[in-house]
């Protein structure tokens, strides 16, 4: 058993919970695809790979838990301190330096979607307006339209509401992440009308993706670690609310709000 922070549950609760595939790309950002890195333990390093290839990182998350307390322990005292810190220590210092405005009393996961919604704004400065416009429809399941400072402001309040929106845009931005920083995106169940909402705009953010590290001064090497795995542990947290969301009653499907059919199997929409 790896020796992590075992009341660290902000983060044991998402990764213990989360999909194989999910924990394959946490993987991958901690070693940098099997590259290693120059604070990972390449034993370590080793049976991170290992678990991911055999399929039982799920089984073993406990070592994933400590990688992202040592690594957020690195980023906010030194390269080598070798002790980890708890989750939310780690979110607030990615927030922080982020320079993203937070509240005493914002909870983790509002923490999680203000570091998602500063991405989301960065990315959206490299998009065409066409393109934000469709981004922001897209987003918020067509309840806001149009371009400028009320429809952004529109958008961040329904993210930050939660439901559809919060979890399309955790799916958006942690898959073009993925794609960009390991060269693969997120592998899940959708459906076609939401998987198509998530790729159309993987490449826009993939491509803001190096400008925004350097905007943000995320060049150490901790925050390679760090950044990715707040973002794709954000998705994670939204990825197991979606359960609740309205799902399609003849083949279970997430209904988006906008559309009155299901993308999947065309049922009639009864959600409200």
């Amino acid at each position: 058993m790896s020796n992590y922070i075992t009341s660290d549950y902000d983060l044991i609760n998402v990764i213990q919970a989360a999909e194989e595939d999910d924990l394959a790309v946490v993987a991958d950002f901690i070693t940098d695809n099997n590259k290693g890195r120059v604070s990972l333990d390449s034993v370590i390093r080793g049976q991170i790979d290992t678990f991911k290839r055999n399929g039982t990182l799920k089984k073993n998350s406990d070592l994933l838990i400590k990688e992202i307390q040592e690594f957020g322990g690195n980023s906010i005292i030194n390269l080598f301190r070798g002790s980890g810190v708890p989750y939310r220590e780690v979110l607030d210092d990615v927030a922080s330096h982020m320079k993203i405005a937070t509240d005493n009393t914002d909870g983790v996961e509002q923490v999680e979607l203000k570091i998602l919604l500063a991405v989301a704004m960065k990315s959206m400065e490299k998009m065409s307006p066409d393109t934000q416009k469709s981004f922001i429809s897209n987003i918020s399941g067509g309840k806001v339209t149009g371009l400028g400072p009320g429809a952004v402001a529109a958008l961040q309040a329904a993210v930050l509401a939660g439901g559809f929106g919060t979890y399309m845009l955790a799916t958006t931005v942690a898959n073009a992440v993925a794609r960009q920083l390991i060269g693969r995106g997120l592998a899940f169940g959708a459906t076609g009308g939401l998987m198509q909402g998530i790729a159309v705009f993987a490449g826009p953010i993939g491509w803001a993706i190096t400008a925004i590290w350097a905007a943000f001064d995320l060049a150490s090497p901790a925050y390679r670690v760090t950044v990715p795995c707040v973002i794709q542990t954000a998705y994670m947290r939204q990825r197991a609310k979606e359960k609740e969301m309205p799902h399609c009653s003849s083949c279970g499907s997430l209904i988006i709000p906008s559309q009155k059919f299901c993308a999947e199997c065309g049922a009639k929409s009864e959600a409200k």
